[in-house]
């Protein structure tokens, strides 16, 4: 009896984790699906660069509380032109680009764009960290691409064309580099280390775009300063701390897998929001785009030769 109860508590122990893996993994997809939301909202009365720097200030503010409460290790000097560079590709480019490119493209369609990171990941693991790369993985990064322009050219109806989607696929690109760097050197400090100094350092580089922002932020409604609040405490800030929990006690292959469902939550919510309808072209493109980056993680086995002995 004792061992059977023993048992009934282990596997009740093992659920409960689970139980946590999957509400921070909806928090996580709930989070980022709002972020192009805040964004268009955002818009209404901050300049793009202004709409970064007060989103990553507010981001920046929580991190150093969450850091005074944690604690965090201290930088290694040697390692500052890594921040730096992290903080430039996740934060300063990234967010950048995607503010432009919102300017002229619906959240939805945004969404699905910025999903299309893993097809620029293998994009570069090709011809910048000299990785081999198989033919069907070259297969799906093609159908994937063709599904962005699908989805760029038709946010706007049939033979639209809007420039303002390539920002957005640069913004992905940005994205796809600081993951590619980060997962390697990621060994030299903790999840909430490395996102803390990824941030601050972010954050000082868009200090550029400073002039007016204290204007912008008396000028604009209760509504969008709240709308800009949520996106610096949510998708940039406990969002990036749920999904480190996610990583760290689930399959990451798995856990990654549920991020695809962001793209048709954030055009649902896009709907109730800011009355979006998305094209038939653009639903045609997401698909293209979501299977694409799906079909990524099923490369197929090819059969190998006896090895001789």
């Amino acid at each position: 009896m004792q061992t059977r109860g023993m048992s009934f508590e282990g596997a009740k122990s093992l659920r409960k984790p689970n139980v946590k893996v999957l509400l921070a993994t909806l928090f996580v997809i709930v989070c980022w699906a709002y972020s192009p939301i805040g964004i268009h909202i955002g818009l209404q009365a901050y300049a793009p660069g202004q709409l970064a720097l007060m989103r990553f200030l507010i981001a920046s503010l929580f991190m150093a509380l969450m850091a005074t409460v944690k604690g965090i290790a201290r930088p290694r000097l040697r390692d500052f032109p890594l921040l730096a560079v992290l903080g430039f590709l996740a934060v300063s480019l990234h967010h950048i680009a995607l503010n432009y490119g919102q300017r002229g493209i619906s959240a939805g369609a945004a969404s699905v764009l910025a999903q299309s990171t893993p097809l620029f990941s293998t994009l570069l693991a090709q011809w910048v960290f000299k990785e081999r790369v198989c033919g069907w993985r070259w297969g799906c990064v093609l159908c994937g691409l063709l599904g962005a322009a699908v989805v760029v050219a038709g946010d706007h109806g049939w033979g639209a064309m809007d420039a303002h989607g390539l920002l957005i696929l640069l913004a992905a690109l940005s994205w796809s580099l600081y993951f590619s760097l980060q997962k390697r050197h990621a060994h030299r400090y903790d999840a909430l280390t490395m996102v803390c100094y990824t941030l601050w350092s972010g954050t000082l580089l868009l200090f550029v775009f400073a002039p007016g922002l204290a204007g912008a932020a008396r000028q604009a409604s209760a509504s969008v300063n709240l709308a800009v609040l949520t996106l610096g405490v949510f998708p940039s800030a406990l969002a990036y701390l749920a999904w480190a929990y996610v990583l760290a006690h689930s399959n990451v292959s798995r856990s990654t897998m549920a991020l695809y469902l962001i793209p048709p939550t954030a055009m649902s919510m896009a709907a109730l929001v800011l009355a979006e309808r998305p094209s038939i072209m653009v639903m045609t493109g997401t698909v293209i785009v979501l299977v694409s980056v799906l079909a990524l993680n099923f490369e197929p086995i090819t059969k190998k030769s006896p090895t001789a002995f």
